[in-house]
């Protein structure tokens, strides 16, 4: 329960700072590509545009649910179609991705912790949840870009002593 707890606050927190403009620093993985901030030119007025960030990935999603709940994930812990979580088949486990839906903008955070998709084709398997907040629950496969995320702030998910 707790953990639960723990992870959802690390999740509203992320969430927070999309919703805040908050930028977020350089990602130490070599795929995390930076934006060049505006160049405001003194000798004249011209003012050169920022290059718009690149893509992850962009490709197919699909979800998975309710046959997974309880079971082992790569990273070790019980998968819970509940929370905001994903597999990819090559990003380090706990690498936290921008999942957008092509198809409506809707966006979420989730937290790589499972190897998949097993289907040729797809980029990425999200949970139950994500999809569901995504838009494309019903669908099952819906068109996504993937952005790597590094949030400002995460809290830490340690257990809290028990203070009985």
């Amino acid at each position: 329960m707790r953990r639960r707890f723990a992870e959802s606050l690390a999740l509203v927190f992320s969430i927070a700072s999309l919703g805040a403009g908050a930028a977020s620093g350089p990602s130490s993985l070599e795929a995390a590509k930076v934006t060049n901030p505006p160049v405001i030119s003194t000798s004249g007025h011209t003012i050169k545009k920022a290059k718009k960030s690149q893509p992850y990935q962009v490709g197919t999603a699909s979800w998975y649910g309710d046959y997974f709940q309880g079971k082992e994930t790569a990273s070790g812990e019980p998968y819970d179609m509940r929370d905001f979580t994903a597999a990819h088949p090559s990003l380090p486990l706990g690498t936290f991705v921008k999942v957008t839906n092509l198809r409506n903008g809707r966006t979420v955070v989730v937290r790589i912790n499972d190897r998949g998709p097993v289907v040729d084709g797809r980029i990425i398997d999200v949970s139950y949840n994500a999809a569901r907040a995504l838009g494309f629950k019903e669908r099952g496969l819906q068109k996504v870009r993937v952005d790597l995320y590094q949030p400002t702030t995460v809290a830490q998910l340690q257990p809290v002593a028990n203070i009985n």
